[in-house]
C-alpha cells in the first residue's frame, strides 16, 4: 500500500506541569489516493498543496493539529477535497481541530497560540472544499478561486444538491490567505458547490488575510461560525449560494462584514442568514449587496459602527426578506446613516448591551480562540 505520510521523528515538547509529552509529527507532501486518519495526539504538517482525491475519504481525529508550510502563489501550502472526495473532521468541545502555521507553536491541548497573535495573517492557504452541487456561473463546473487552472482538482459544482463531502465540527482555522496573484488568495474556508449533505458546525477562522467564509453556489448549511480578524470581508456568498448560515459572530474584518452577491449564471437560489452578532470595528462596511442579491436575513446585531460603515443598498431584482435588525450606534448619530435604501425601516437603535437578538455566544465556549481570549466579552 502506498504511504502518502513521511513519519519525522517523535518530537519532545514541554508542557506546563514541567513534565515531557511526545507527539508526532507526520509531514504530508503528497495528495491523499486512500483512505487516511490523522490520529489525536500528533501535528500534522502539509508541505504544499495537498487534495484529498475523488472517492478517498481522509478522517481527522478530535485534537489534531494540522500546520501549513510557508509558500506563496503556485507553491502555497492548502487542503483541498475534490468533488467526490470526502473530509470527516469532527473534533469535540473540548478537543477541537486547528488548522494553523508552521510558524505556530501551538501543541495538542492548547487552544490559545503560545507566540502568534490572532492578527498576524497571511502565512499559509487554508482550507478548501468542493463539491458537486449547483452554482450559477458561465458553466456547471468552474475553477476555485486560489487555485491555479493546471490543477483540475480545484473544479466544483454540479447537479446534485444533496452531495455529501462530509462533516466539520468545532473546526479552528487561523493564520491563512496566502497571496495566490493579484486579488486571488485563499479563504480561509472555500466552499463551492458544496452540497447539503455535508454537515459544517462550529467553525472558528482568525486572520486570514482574505475572507473569512466563503460560499460559491451550493447548498450546505453552516451552523455557529466565527469570523475574526479577516483582511477582507468576514462572509462573502456568490453564484447563488442555496444554504443557511445559522448562528454566527463577526469579528472586525478588513472590508465589508457581510459580502452578498447575486446570481452569475442562469441558476438561481436563495440564501439565509440569521441569529448574527456583527461586531464591525474597522471594517470598510457593514453589507454590501447588489440590486440582484437574493437573500433573506433576520435577528441581527450590529454594534462597534464607525461613521462611513454602511448597509448599503436593498435588493430590487428579486424578493428578499430583512427582518428583526438592531444596531448600537455612534452617540449623535442616526439609523439613517449607517442604513441605506430602506434598511433602516427593519431596524431598531438599541443602547450597547440591551439587544435582543444575536448570536448565541455560550456556542463558542471552551473550543474557540476567541472565546478562550476574551474577545467574545461584549457579545
Amino acid at each position: 500500500m502506498k504511504r502518502i505520510l513521511l513519519y519525522l521523528f517523535i518530537a519532545s515538547i514541554a508542557i506546563f506541569t514541567g513534565c515531557k509529552k511526545e507527539y508526532a509529527i507526520p509531514t504530508v507532501t503528497e495528495n491523499i489516493n486512500e483512505d487516511t486518519t490523522w490520529e489525536t495526539g500528533n501535528i500534522y504538517i502539509l508541505e504544499g498543496r495537498i487534495t484529498v482525491l475523488a472517492d478517498i475519504t481522509l478522517t481527522i481525529e478530535p485534537g489534531v493539529i494540522i500546520k501549513g508550510r510557508e509558500g506563496s502563489e503556485a507553491n502555497a501550502t492548502a487542503l483541498m477535497i475534490a468533488r467526490g472526495g470526502n473530509l470527516m473532521a469532527e473534533g469535540t468541545s473540548t478537543s477541537p481541530i486547528i488548522f494553523t502555521s508552521v510558524a505556530d507553536d501551538i501543541v495538542p491541548g492548547e487552544i490559545e497560540s503560545p507566540n502568534l497573535e490572532p492578527t498576524v495573517n497571511g502565512l499559509w492557504g487554508g482550507l478548501l472544499i468542493l463539491g458537486k452541487a449547483p452554482i450559477s456561473a458561465e458553466a456547471d463546473a468552474m475553477q476555485i478561486e486560489g487555485i491555479p487552472a493546471s490543477d483540475l482538482n480545484g473544479l466544483y459544482g454540479g447537479n446534485d444538491e444533496t452531495d455529501n463531502s462530509g462533516t466539520l465540527k468545532y473546526i479552528s482555522i487561523r493564520h491563512g490567505g496566502t497571496n495566490i496573484g493579484e486579488g486571488n488568495e485563499i479563504n480561509g474556508l472555500t466552499l463551492g458547490g458544496v452540497g447539503s449533505g455535508t454537515i459544517i458546525e462550529n467553525v472558528e477562522i482568525v486572520s486570514n488575510q482574505d475572507d473569512g467564509i466563503e460560499w460559491f453556489g451550493g447548498t450546505v448549511n453552516v451552523k455557529n461560525a466565527i469570523v475574526w480578524n479577516t483582511g477582507d470581508d468576514a462572509i462573502d456568498t456568490d453564484q447563488s449560494w442555496g444554504g443557511t448560515l445559522d448562528n454566527f459572530i463577526v469579528i472586525n474584518p478588513g472590508d465589508e462584514c457581510l459580502e452578498l452577491d447575486g446570481p452569475e449564471g442562469i441558476m438561481v437560489a436563495k440564501h439565509t442568514i440569521k441569529n448574527g452578532s456583527v461586531y464591525a470595528g474597522d471594517a470598510q462596511g457593514l453589507a454590501d449587496l447588489d440590486p440582484n442579491s437574493n437573500v433573506d436575513i433576520d435577528k441581527v446585531y450590529f454594534f462597534g459602527i464607525k461613521a462611513g460603515q454602511d448597509f448599503d443598498e436593498l435588493p430590487t431584482e428579486y424578493a428578499c426578506t430583512f427582518t428583526n435588525f438592531e444596531a448600537t450606534l455612534p452617540a449623535g448619530t442616526a439609523l439613517t446613516d449607517f442604513f441605506n435604501g430602506g434598511s433602516d425601516q427593519f431596524t431598531t437603535s438599541v443602547a450597547s448591551g440591551a439587544n435582543t437578538v444575536g448570536a448565541d455566544v455560550t456556542s463558542f465556549d471552551g473550543w474557540s480562540w476567541a472565546a478562550v481570549s476574551g474577545a467574545l466579552g461584549d457579545f
